[in-house]
């Protein structure tokens, strides 16, 4: 069932990037800062670096993206970097990507660059550095919009250089509302009881609420049993899978399912411990405590730039002692 719905998704592309805003005010909820990005980029030689923080899937970076598209208008593929520095957290990427695209070259009729640096408090601290020259030197002709879950993990620096802006978790009966939406156009039968468990599975995240919407149409009608049948079928819950496996000595098995989940499906490495660390929260086990200590020293250390590979393989093996 799982190809099936993988199939699915090929076939009629992904809801998500179909829905997902091109301008600003079709973002969802964030009513207050829209309003206020509005009229920061009115005339935007007098935009800031922007900073946005707040959970997963709420807008952050489609917000980044349509403020390129409405600042830098056709020009925006050509002048807009857009990184995810959990991908590569290190100061090589600072050096080889940002700093080569930064560089002042023959500008058409745009007022600056754009570079959008997502998970950008997944940065080693080295690299944060580097980063803070390079915003400083080409402070005339780059605008940086540095998207973040914490954003205490920033360099003080950098938060001093950026307008802040905190986004919200979207309320249950906007999510329910746009949910519909989409669901009308796709001409999918939806009932509330199945967009509410929809809802309450993805916990604010609207991406999250989307990809399950669009499994659980691949099995038939959004219903609250289909919700379910789908929500297990779902990546996140192959964490919870990983972590059984792992605290029960399958230290093969349980590395073999997270490579794949990481390699195959493109879950980053740190929604992967965010995953982990939920699923802990699922098990009644007896020593919660060392667990939850155990995935906290392995997210720091991949966090300073140690090998993100190796020390998640070394965290299973780790789970996998606990037990004996």
């Amino acid at each position: 069932m799982g190809n099936r719905q993988e199939d699915h998704m090929l076939l009629t592309g992904m809801w998500v990037e179909k829905y997902r805003p091109s301008k600003l005010s079709e973002i969802v909820n964030q009513t207050e800062i829209i309003s206020s990005l509005e009229s920061l980029i009115k005339d935007p030689t007098d935009m800031p670096h922007l900073m946005f923080s707040g959970s997963a899937g709420v807008g952050k970076t489609t917000t980044a993206l349509c403020i390129s598209r409405q600042i830098l208008g056709e020009y925006s593929r050509d002048y807009t970097l857009e990184l995810n520095a959990s991908d590569e957290r290190g100061i090589g990427m600072v050096r080889e990507k940002v700093k080569k695209f930064s560089r002042y070259a023959g500008m058409v009729d745009v007022p600056f660059k754009i570079i959008i640096l997502d998970e950008a408090d997944e940065m080693t601290s080295d690299a944060q550095t580097a980063l803070r020259r390079i915003i400083e030197d080409t402070a005339k002709y780059c605008r940086f919009i540095l998207i973040a879950n914490n954003i205490s993990k920033i360099i003080a620096p950098i938060q001093s250089r950026c307008a802040t802006f905190k986004f919200t978790t979207i309320p249950e009966e906007e999510m329910i509302n746009h949910l519909e939406t989409i669901a009308k156009k796709e001409k999918v039968k939806a009932d509330k009881n199945g967009l509410k468990a929809i809802y309450d599975y993805s916990e604010g995240d609207l991406r999250h609420a989307i990809n399950l919407m669009q499994a659980t149409a691949s099995i038939g009608e959004i219903s609250e049993v289909n919700v379910k049948i789908s929500a297990g079928l779902t990546k996140t819950s192959d964490v919870d899978d990983i972590l059984k496996m792992a605290l029960s000595g399958k230290i093969i098995e349980s590395r073999e399912k997270m490579i794949e989940l990481i390699k195959v499906y493109g879950m980053s490495e740190s929604d992967f411990l965010k995953y982990l660390n939920s699923a802990v929260f699922k098990i009644n086990h007896e020593k919660i405590s060392s667990i939850l200590q155990v995935i906290a020293k392995y997210d720091y250390r991949i966090l300073v730039g140690a090998n993100p590979e190796i020390q998640l393989s070394s965290l299973l093996a780790e789970l996998g002692k606990l037990e004996k």
